[in-house]
């Protein structure tokens, strides 16, 4: 069983933080929803020595700020425009989870809603 997240009542509707969606991505959109991709390569991340756990859609920035502490050590202040711009990312990413978790949530109660009335 995965771990809990989002509200109490993703419980009733059995959701966990690690399900996959169940409802196709374009459902509820007018516009042509465009999949996300990784920016980063598989190998960059190796040969820089990313651990596994921060191989995500912001490892390039990632990245560009390892690189830039590389350069700069150790004045590593010259380097807050790039780790701003990681821990950015980093937000938008959990907002776009959070958000992907809660329109799953909604999908699966509208759908019980649905069986229910039929």
């Amino acid at each position: 069983m995965g771990q809990m997240m989002g509200s109490y009542n993703a419980r009733n509707v059995d959701l966990y933080m690690d399900d996959n969606p169940t409802f196709n991505h374009q459902d509820g959109f007018s516009f042509n929803r465009k999949q996300r991709e990784m920016i980063a390569k598989e190998e960059d991340l190796v040969s820089a020595r990313i651990p596994p756990k921060y191989r995500d859609y912001c490892s390039h920035y990632l990245l560009e700020y390892q690189v830039c502490r590389y350069k700069n050590m150790p004045m590593l202040y010259k380097c807050a425009h790039e780790k701003h711009d990681y821990l950015n990312c980093e937000h938008q990413d959990y907002m776009l989870r959070m958000k992907e978790f809660e329109r799953e949530r909604r999908l699966r109660l509208r759908e019980n809603r649905l069986v229910g009335v039929a």
